[in-house]
């Protein structure tokens, strides 16, 4: 989801240029890359984003050149067998986007609002490369109800091979820090990485608001103040509350905020990260943020090399293949 967030800010910082999107819509087999991964394409051959572990970039790049010339969208499957090592094949589709596309996008998400983009293609045969005239294939927002029709505006009418992905795209994470200590600069560099927001709430006054893609830590080391900042964050049922400090003192805490009638629930993680042996402020902070993307992002938190199912989770109803059906 960070490639779609890095894509919005670039075209804010290019207004009035043309861009080509790159959207992996196809996976069969292993690829480094699932999709709903894209790369945004300029025209002066700056590339913002990533489809694979590098392998297939400088010619997707290549082909978005001939895509904003003549702003025909193109299909290009990949057999990564053959060329690039991974058991598998993908399927690329770029076009030209609307600039304004990628600026509704970007208002949603600074209101913290999740939309649905459908990204009309059509399926071509391996190592074939096709072409396809018209505004109908590409990608768009849609509402909850087209999504559910599988009814896309502007869809091509005159074939029933069209197939979309569709994915949900959601706010950035953001993390709530209540309290400071040596491991917030590596808390906040990992953040950075992910594409994360960081909210630094120096004491419990900090008035929170909360949504689906808002977790929190408390690490004050101060009982009042990680006592005052869990009774504000313990009722908000947030999908992720991390309390660093040992088991006795996170049992003093619930024990007193029991007193007054605040109650744990299934997001409080105390004592807070994955059991990674970690004895360093960057490795507590690798721990905290491990634990966070475990849970928000639904895997299992064991090796994977222990997994017997493939290493890329099923995709979920955020992001789905669907047949676009005639009228």
């Amino acid at each position: 989801m960070k490639d779609i967030y890095d894509i919005v800010r670039a075209v804010r910082s290019r207004p009035g240029q043309a861009f080509a999107l790159a959207t992996l819509v196809q996976a069969e087999g292993s690829s480094y890359r699932r999709p709903g991964a894209r790369m945004l394409v300029c025209t002066d051959g700056v590339t913002i984003g990533s489809l694979s572990g590098g392998c297939l970039e400088e010619e997707v790049a290549a082909e978005a050149c001939a895509v904003l010339a003549n702003n025909v969208p193109k299909l290009i499957s990949f057999d990564t067998r053959r060329r690039f090592g991974c058991n598998g094949r993908i399927g690329i589709l770029i076009e030209r986007v609307e600039e304004t596309l990628l600026k509704d996008i970007a208002s949603r998400l600074e209101r913290r609002a999740a939309c649905t983009v459908a990204t009309v293609f059509r399926h071509s045969s391996a190592g074939e490369a096709a072409s396809f005239p018209g505004a109908s294939l590409g990608s768009r927002i849609i509402s909850a109800k087209e999504r559910e029709a599988g009814s896309f505006p502007g869809r091509d009418h005159g074939s029933s091979e069209n197939v979309a992905f569709v994915q949900d795209i959601h706010p950035p994470l953001r993390l709530l820090v209540f309290g400071d200590g040596p491991d917030s600069n590596p808390i906040r560099q990992l953040c950075d990485i992910l594409g994360w927001i960081v909210v630094d709430a120096p004491d419990a006054t900090l008035a929170v608001v909360a949504d689906a893609w808002t977790a929190a830590i408390v690490k004050s080391h101060n009982y009042g103040r990680d006592f005052a900042a869990l009774q504000k964050l313990l009722p908000l049922n947030l999908r992720y509350v991390g309390l660093i400090g040992p088991r006795k003192r996170r049992d003093q805490l619930l024990h007193d905020l029991l007193d007054i009638g605040v109650s744990m629930n299934a997001g409080f993680f105390a004592p807070a990260g994955l059991d990674l042996a970690g004895e360093t402020p960057g490795e507590i902070a690798l721990a905290i943020i491990s634990e966070i993307q475990h849970v928000f992002g639904g895997g299992t938190g064991v090796s994977l090399r222990e997994r017997k199912s493939p290493i890329h989770i099923a995709r979920s109803h955020a992001e789905t293949v669907c047949k676009v059906p005639r009228p």
